[in-house]
């Protein structure tokens, strides 16, 4: 009858071995999930941030219902400041989106054509991220 004891000695450190193979899948397990994270944080900071602009699109073109027989004063080029009539609203999207441009144009009704606004708010989450842009037209009918 043979003895297993040259078969044992060469398992030895085989669940050490294990161990610590076990700990690095592990770690990069963790590694993987932390990165997912970060992405997810910035994903939603910019879903934040677009929120935030077409609240403020909307809000502006809501002024801009009440206020039709003046929409050529709500005009915006990223050159100019703003008009009086325009200046709080700014103030208002600037502080809900640090360092936002925003622009606005409109193209007076004529000839039966509606008036149309382009109103376009960028930002930048970080400085070495793409700048992002909410867009967004609308088109006023004459009121009678």
């Amino acid at each position: 009858m043979t003895r297993p004891i040259a078969f044992k000695r060469t398992q030895r450190g085989i669940a050490l071995l294990e161990a610590l193979l076990a700990a690095v899948i592990l770690a990069i397990g963790l590694l993987g999930t932390i990165g997912l994270q970060a992405r997810a944080y910035a994903a939603l900071s910019d879903a934040g941030m677009r929120a935030e602009a077409a609240i403020a699109a909307d809000k502006l073109l809501g002024i801009m219902n009440t206020d039709q027989d003046n929409l050529e004063d709500y005009a915006l080029s990223l050159e100019d400041d703003p008009s009086s009539r325009l200046q709080p609203w700014h103030e208002e999207t600037l502080r809900h989106i640090p360092g936002a441009v925003v622009t606005v144009a409109v193209t007076a009704a004529a000839g039966g054509a509606p008036a149309r606004v382009d109103i376009a708010i960028s930002w930048r989450r970080k400085a070495d991220t793409p700048v992002n842009t909410h867009r967004i037209t609308s088109y006023f009918a004459v009121s009678t």
